[in-house]
């Protein structure tokens, strides 16, 4: 059984159709990407799987659960955390203090062990611990909201365009630290229009358009495809 099963999902907002019948697979251990334009339903399939805009029908299964009904809080209990398009932090808080609340519905003693897991992924947000978060350069504001998304101990990292308004140097960076967190064990579902990053750190890769899955292959194939290539690859 996969990890997540998303089965024939349609969302909708409102009386318009976002998501068009979307299935998709996550097997436990990959990094799983989803690449389209801006409207494709990148970011709604990611909001469909945390609760916050549940699909109307279809199925969505987690980890042998059926979720599509499931809150939000609940869904984050049983191991998916969410690092969101625009990143999201709280500004008026500090470094340390967004990476306590990504912990907030844990009661265990490895809170602090896992601030230092962060802390190791991104030196620089240590260095910044104390610093009020909207303070901070858009890039270590997004190295924030992963490290934050990660403190809650997910099996599912889901990533909402993690590469945003970044300089080329900084996506590199963070692209090097989505491959680690994976290689620690963290199973990785990513969103994505810059398409060359998302496809060289991802085993499998599914095309969006309009609401609809219209391909679905191996990233290395998806990388090789004349017609991915022209739209997406910039080639």
């Amino acid at each position: 059984m996969a990890l997540l099963d998303i089965e024939d999902i349609h969302t909708f907002y409102g009386g318009i159709e976002a998501l068009k019948g979307i299935s998709v697979t996550v097997e436990e251990g990959e990094v799983v990407t989803l690449i389209g334009a801006n409207g494709a339903g990148k970011s709604t399939t990611l909001r469909s799987i945390s609760g916050l805009t549940p699909p109307r029908t279809g199925s969505i299964n987690f980890d042998g659960h059926e979720i599509s009904d499931t809150p939000p809080q609940d869904i984050v209990k049983l191991g998916i955390s969410q690092a969101p398009e625009g990143r999201r932090i709280f500004p008026r808080m500090t470094v340390r203090e967004n990476l306590e609340l990504g912990a907030f519905l844990r009661s265990d003693d490895s809170i602090e062990s896992d601030i230092r897991r962060v802390f190791d992924l991104f030196p620089r947000l240590e260095e910044r611990e104390r610093q009020k978060a909207g303070t901070m350069s858009g890039g270590e504001q997004q190295m924030l909201a992963i490290g934050r998304a990660l403190m809650s101990n997910p099996k599912l990292l889901l990533l909402d365009e993690p590469s945003m308004g970044l300089a080329p140097v900084l996506v590199e960076r963070i692209y090097e630290t989505v491959a680690e967190i994976n290689r620690q064990g963290t199973t990785i579902l990513l969103v994505e229009q810059n398409a060359n990053y998302a496809l060289e750190v991802s085993s499998r890769g599914y095309v969006l358009e309009t609401g609809t899955v219209t391909m679905t292959a191996p990233s290395s194939s998806l990388r090789e495809n004349p017609d991915v290539q022209r739209a997406y690859l910039g080639a």
